[in-house]
């Protein structure tokens, strides 16, 4: 099984990105210089707002994608989800590198976290006009990269076989 849901952000002139554990998305509409793990602001969901299909991939333990598109920049981070996983803030979206778990947390034990991101990204997140795209893919069994790509060149994410 397989479930997709799209979130849209925006940079900030504050964008670091030098967590080294931890990355997130906020529905905030603005940024201080010491939140150094977020990478957009203003999003339009939080992890309460993801599909419901998507929140119970996650919480049975799924393979969790998330990938961030900027332009033409794209960087894919990969985890897992866990029963232990709420999902019910309604503000923030966090990945993690360690298996922490609060309320906002998306997935665990991420291969990335917000200083892992390419910089040319995090670069044109200092803008605050840059649109950032977040695509959330959870699966019950591993996904190679280029099926992943799928969604995104084909700009209509469907569920593959």
């Amino acid at each position: 099984m397989l479930a997709i849901d799209i979130i849209k952000a925006h940079g900030h002139k504050n964008v670091k990105a030098t967590h080294k554990s931890t990355l997130e998305i906020t529905k905030d509409n603005f940024l201080t210089p010491r939140g150094d793990c977020i990478v957009g602001i203003g999003s339009n969901k939080a992890v309460y707002d993801l599909s419901p299909e998507v929140k119970e991939l996650i919480k049975k333990g799924a393979h969790v994608y998330l990938i961030l598109k900027v332009k033409d920049k794209i960087e894919i981070i990969h985890g897992k989800g866990d029963p232990r996983l709420t999902l019910e803030n309604k503000e923030k979206i966090i990945v993690r590198k360690s298996d922490f778990i609060s309320d906002a947390t998306l997935m665990i034990k991420a291969d990335k976290s917000a200083r892992d991101i390419r910089r040319d990204m995090v670069n044109e997140l200092k803008n605050e006009e840059t649109e950032l795209i977040a695509y959330v893919i959870a699966s019950d069994s591993p996904l190679e990269d280029s099926k992943i790509f799928r969604i995104l060149i084909n700009g209509n994410p469907v569920p593959f076989s």
